[in-house]
């Protein structure tokens, strides 16, 4: 059931002080309370939620808030919510009058919430921020690079993923009251010792005996619960499971759109040239920004790891439907080599030195290279309000 959110009140009250009067009213956070239109998420998300039936909702107002603050601080879920209750600035930029001392609401609740307003709803909150900035955000000339968005997730190995499937097995078997011949839980620790030192040269042929049986113990325990999950009738249910777990035990180091994560399947590995770090295992993610004011007005997700030259539709298409006046120019680096025009948008690149070319030509081809490897340094540490 819906919960109205109750407009902030100036008023003085009788039995204590209201937290506005307590604050700076020239704090960031203040300002950019009363610069949102709030009734625009009110307006747009009421529709996800039952109007008069089920336990009482949160307000749109504070979950909103929150995953605006969580976004500006670069902050976890958990974090967010207890900072919320440590900090009156946070309850007053989510619609409190009074100050409360306990959390706003469990973390989990946001995660329900972003599944309730979908992309559309984060598309709402995304152009609403770029409309703050005003006419800073309608620059013709925008930069576009793209980079990667590592997910939550462990080196991946293949030792890894037959543990992690192994456990798995058991843990539904031991649920459902399957009684197993066994559970392999002394050999698999033993295993797991022997492949530690896979790197090592006189030892390698160690490790890899200690994989295959790895893989061969989990073949053996999804046969088993294949052959005894009829008679429960559960073998429909987790049938897609074990032809996914079968797919990861099968898969070898040079197969292609291999899986690293039995919770993230579609994570892919992408090799972007770092120094410190060859290999990123994520999604690439094109971010556009305006050149000068370096206001982000454009991000785009991509499911495959595509050439950043095709990355340019997407990117440029969701930057133009949160702006009003289209993209004229956008500049990128060298790695999208082959584009001239996308959506209206004439694509710069920078040139390529030449050896006859002067000190200040030199420095004017490599200038937006540099410009370009700093704004992708900078864009993580920066916040899109």
């Amino acid at each position: 059931m819906l919960t109205e959110s109750l407009p902030i009140s100036t008023q003085n009250n009788l039995f204590h002080s209201e937290l506005f009067n307590q604050l700076d009213i020239k704090d960031p956070l203040i300002a950019l309370s009363h610069a949102i239109d709030w009734q625009v998420f009110n307006d747009a998300f009421t529709k996800h939620y039952c109007l008069n039936n089920g336990r009482p909702s949160k307000p749109i107002r504070l979950m909103v808030g929150l995953l605006i603050l969580k976004q500006l601080e670069n902050l976890s879920d958990e974090a967010v919510v207890m900072q919320f209750k440590r900090n009156p600035y946070y309850q007053y930029f989510c619609g409190h009058s009074a100050y409360i001392a306990d959390v706003a609401c469990n973390a989990t609740e946001l995660v329900h919430f972003r599944k309730r307003i979908g992309v559309k709803g984060f598309n709402l909150i995304f152009k609403m921020s770029v409309e703050l900035h005003g006419k800073k955000a309608q620059e013709s000339t925008v930069l576009i690079d793209t980079t990667v968005q590592e997910k939550n997730i462990t080196y991946p190995t293949d030792a890894k993923l037959a543990i992690k499937i192994i456990n798995r097995l058991n843990k539904l078997a031991k649920q459902h009251g399957i009684k197993q011949r066994r559970t392999y839980v002394k050999e698999v620790k033993n295993c797991r010792l022997s492949i530690r030192h896979f790197r090592h040269v006189k030892k390698r042929a160690k490790a890899k005996k200690a994989l295959k049986r790895l893989r061969t113990i989990a073949n053996k325990l999804i046969r088993e619960l294949q052959r005894k999950l009829p008679v429960y009738s559960l073998f429909e249910i987790y049938q897609k499971d074990f032809l996914f777990y079968q797919k990861v035990l099968a898969q070898q180091p040079g197969d292609k759109n291999k899986i690293y994560a039995l919770h993230e399947p579609d994570v892919y590995v992408i090799a972007k040239g770092k120094d410190h770090k060859k290999y990123e295992y994520g999604n690439k993610v094109s971010i556009v920004s305006t050149k000068d004011s370096n206001i982000i007005v454009g991000v785009a997700s991509h499911k495959t790891n595509i050439h950043d030259s095709k990355t340019l539709d997407t990117a440029i298409a969701h930057a133009n439907a949160n702006r009003i006046k289209p993209i004229q120019k956008a500049v990128c680096d060298r790695g999208y080599v082959g584009a001239k025009e996308v959506l209206g948008a004439e694509i710069i690149l920078p040139k390529k030195p030449l050896k006859r070319d002067s000190r200040y030509q030199r420095d004017k081809k490599c200038n937006g290279v540099i410009y370009l490897d700093t704004f992708q340094a900078t864009f993580s540490n920066s916040a899109v309000f």
